[in-house]
């Protein structure tokens, strides 16, 4: 049998991993992916790009990179590091990421996939294991290549013996001279990671010291909970309750910890009513970007602490993306995640074709930037799987086959991530999966109680299941976690279709309009309400409303509507033929 032909060829390899990553992630693991990610984006793949590099492989927390020269190479491993003097400024030693790197000329094996393997593989990462942390050390045959061509110095080590390497080879550590910005940041903290923040221990203002273990709680909780949140940098609680019953000035702590966002909070309990009031500010201004004030009567503390912590982290999380949005607007050099939260920003807005669309735009670009971007993959999935459910899109088929494939790739990569989950229930319930669909909105809601979406689209699947009565139950749990949802419109839709389907036009007017209140611009809510009203004999309000829905989508057809069924249940599809005759009346085109 004849063997396969070998490609080898002359390389320059670089590989790179995080010094003492498993005590990192032993204390916080996904934060330490967090800002693995984060680095990854900004940092390390503009300069591979731009010193004309190739990742060959990435594991876990390290990298295998192939350059056209030693040089290139060397260039992209001091600038690297200079970036990370940069971003750890200011961070004490036991939250410092710091890469070691290896770099080696030497001949490797190339397989037909691009992967590479052979000695110049394996001395580059024994290489690694012997820098320091934050350095960089090169073999003989890569320092000759250097030599004389940049400004560091070299020291040399000698000869060492490296593991499975059959002989000794010479070494050569970078002195690496700090650019200015570097020298600058020794002294001085550099721009905050992206959407970092600390929870500030909220005030007792009440000062009983029965409610303290209360107040606390809440900020612990809020802590944890926002820790959840794609591509944030949240302080730990030990190091946010340094600053108890102390008086502080928030910028001085943004630049203590290295963080944009500090949230204040106070809870105050008067007779048989508790308030809790929130700021959120940024520390490099000192201005306030949100407040929130949250009443309710005193009930067990436990199911309270839940309630207010579950609708603060919803708000929180729309209003750090809209914040990063903006940050990263008047970024001069955007990166994968720049980008990924300016597509957030408009997914949050509300699901029109327009903000789809834009949504959609910013994921594929951030991915383009990062093809590992785990967030802008989850992201740019969900907005074709939306499209698709709300007829927005043409090519139904396609696009939930399209969001399939990325998602399922998202979830073999991280298995864990909530929206994913949720996600993929979207696309399950929309092609004839119910019970699978319920499944994954249920294992989303289990990883982030807050997804109040997860509720609203298993009451929606609940309709699809013939369960129609069983709807607004969901709904209404989805709006007890987030009232003031910008996508609230779609839960009160779905409320309002569970109505229509049973009969109750009455109530499926109310819900409809309450969805078309909270956002106009959603098409198939005009058109359905369009349809209970025919159903009333209001017919020139019918008339007007579909009127609405077909300035909004003027494609839109019922044919369309009919080929797009969700499901096979009998109930399900005897009201739905009622419902789509119901449009008709009110002047929505068969087409």
């Amino acid at each position: 049998m004849a063997s396969e032909r070998v490609e080898r060829k002359l390389a320059a390899i670089l590989a790179a991993d995080v010094a003492g990553y498993s005590r990192l992630a032993g204390t916080d693991e996904e934060r330490t992916l967090a800002r693995l990610r984060a680095l990854r984006g900004d940092l390390f793949d503009p300069a591979i790009g731009a010193h004309h590099g190739r990742v060959v492989k990435r594991t876990g927390d390290g990298m295998l990179i192939e350059f056209r020269s030693v040089v290139d190479a060397a260039r992209c491993a001091i600038e690297v590091q200079n970036g990370m003097v940069e971003r750890n400024a200011g961070l004490p030693p036991e939250r410092r990421i710091e890469f070691r790197v290896g770099v080696h000329l030497g001949d490797v094996i190339e397989e037909i996939d691009g992967d590479l393997m052979g000695d110049g593989v394996n001395i580059a990462a024994r290489l690694e294991g012997v820098a320091e942390p934050g350095g960089i050390c090169l073999s003989e045959d890569a320092y000759r290549q250097v030599q004389g061509r940049l400004d560091e110095t070299f020291v040399d080590l000698g000869e060492q013996v490296l593991k499975n390497i059959a002989r000794p080879v010479r070494v050569y550590a970078a002195k690496i001279a700090p650019s200015g910005a570097s020298r600058a940041a020794a002294a001085a903290t550099t721009d905050p990671p992206h959407l970092s923040i600390v929870v500030l221990p909220f005030t007792n203002l009440g000062r009983d010291p029965d409610q303290e273990h209360f107040v606390d709680g809440v900020t612990e909780s809020l802590t944890t909970d926002l820790s959840r949140i794609a591509g944030s940098f949240v302080i730990a609680r030990n190091t946010a309750f340094t600053y108890k019953g102390k008086p502080f000035d928030v910028k001085k702590i943004g630049r203590e910890l290295g963080v944009r966002y500090a949230l204040e909070g106070s809870v105050q309990r008067s007779g048989n009513r508790m308030r809790v009031n929130v700021q959120l500010v940024a520390t490099e201004s000192g201005s306030h970007l949100w407040a929130e004030r949250f009443d309710r009567l005193v009930g067990d503390l436990f199911d309270m602490q839940d309630e207010i912590v579950s609708r603060l982290a919803g708000q929180l999380e729309t209003q750090l993306i809209a914040a990063e949005a903006r940050h990263a607007e008047r970024a001069p050099h955007p990166d994968s995640m720049d980008l990924y939260f300016r597509g957030s920003a408009w997914l949050n807005k509300g699901w029109t074709a327009e903000t789809l669309a834009q949504a959609h735009d910013f994921f594929e670009r951030a991915l383009a930037f990062d093809p590992g971007n785990i967030e802008a993959m989850v992201g740019a999935a969900f907005a074709d799987a939306v499209s698709a459910a709300a007829y927005i899109a043409h090519d139904r088929t396609a696009r939930f086959a399209a969001a399939e494939a990325a998602l399922l790739r998202a979830l073999s990569l991280a298995p864990n991530h909530a929206l994913a989950h949720l996600a993929m229930g979207v696309v399950q319930i929309y092609t004839n999966r119910m019970t699978q669909g319920i499944a994954q909105c249920e294992r989303a809601l289990a990883l982030d109680r807050n997804l109040a979406l997860a509720h609203a689209f298993i009451g929606n699947a609940k309709i699809f299941d013939g369960r129609s009565e069983e709807t607004e139950h969901h709904v209404l749990e989805a709006l007890r976690f987030s009232p003031r949802d910008t996508n609230a419109n779609a839960f009160m839709f779905f409320a309002g279709l569970a109505k229509n389907y049973l009969g109750a036009y009455d109530e499926a007017i109310a819900w409809f309009r309450r969805a078309i209140e909270a956002n106009s611009n959603i098409p198939m809510a005009h058109f359905l309400l369009a349809g209970a009203l025919a159903q009333l004999g209001r017919t020139r309000e019918a008339q007007l409303a579909a009127q609405a829905g077909l300035a909004l989508n003027p494609t839109f057809t019922l044919s369309r509507l009919r080929a797009g069924a969700a499901a096979g249940h009998q109930t399900y599809l005897a009201s739905r033929e009622r419902v789509i005759e119901s449009m008709r009346k009110a002047g929505v085109p068969e087409g």
